[in-house]
Formats: structure tokens, sequence, C-alpha cells
């Protein structure tokens, strides 16, 4: 993995990651120009496979200040997704058949300077995990902090 412009820190929270990807994603020129300058939000983002395609939804890529204005995109506009038959048919089956959702956890860029969204088949967690997952964290923390003070 490269350099990592946004993460989906909201997802860690609300599920519990089984399964990641890797996808390509379909965007228009200033809106790659924004990517670099950090400008997304992946907050309420979210994968929806339309006609056997993989889409992202409700991402939210702010254009820059150079951008022409004849020329602005959506902001939140689907974004299609670039994957294999295969890897579609492989999400279309768990997204239907166990129920789980489709999540983007970061953008990024990889090694050939190429944006990448990486995906995660996720089961959404009820109120009772969140709290167990926050008091496992804290635990964690303090044991740290413990070991870090003794030394």
């Amino acid at each position: 993995m490269g350099k990592t412009v946004a993460r989906n820190k909201k997802a860690f929270h609300d599920y519990e990651i089984l399964e990641r990807m890797e996808a390509g994603i379909s965007l228009k020129g200033s809106e790659v120009k924004a990517l670099r300058a950090g400008r997304v939000n992946l907050k309420d983002s979210f994968v929806k496979i339309i006609k056997g395609e993989a889409f992202l939804m409700n991402a939210h890529i702010s254009y820059t200040d150079t951008t022409n204005p004849h020329f602005k995109p959506d902001e939140t506009r689907p974004r299609k997704l670039l994957l294999h038959r295969k890897e579609i048919d492989k999400l279309i089956g768990k997204t239907t058949k166990d129920g789980l959702t489709i999540v983007p956890l970061s953008i990024y860029f990889n090694r050939k300077n190429i944006a990448k969204v990486e995906i995660a088949l996720a089961r959404g967690k009820k109120l009772h995990d969140k709290r167990e997952t926050l008091k496992r964290k804290e635990a964690d923390r303090e044991a740290q902090r413990a070991m870090r003070d003794k030394y």
C-alpha cells in the first residue's frame, strides 16, 4: 500500500471487518487532483452493486480551486469501482446470501501512483459489540501505559 489519502474510521467502529479487497476507481481529472490534496471524506460512503457493476456511493470528493467552473463534477456522484467479474460475483453472493455490507476503508495511491480504494465485506455491529470494542481498546491502552511507566 502506498500513500493513504483518506481512511473511513467510522467503518471500523460500526462494522466487523471480515474480508478486504483492493479496487480501482474511475475518476475525473479534477477529482484526482483533489485526492492528491486530501480533499476526500468517506464517512457515510458505501459500495452498491448495480447491474453487475460496483459503485462507490456518497464518497465526498470536493474539487480544488483551480477546477474549471464548467467542468466541476458532482461531489458525491456515484463512482465506478474497477473489479474483476469473479470479484464482483463473489461480493454479490456474500451480500445477498449472508446479508453482509460492502464498505470502503481507505483511498490511497499505490506504488505506480494510481488511485485505489480498499473495500471490505463487513457485518454490522450491535450496540453491545461497539461497547465491548471500546472497553477492549481502553484496557489495551491502560496496559500499554502501565508497561511504559514501569520501564
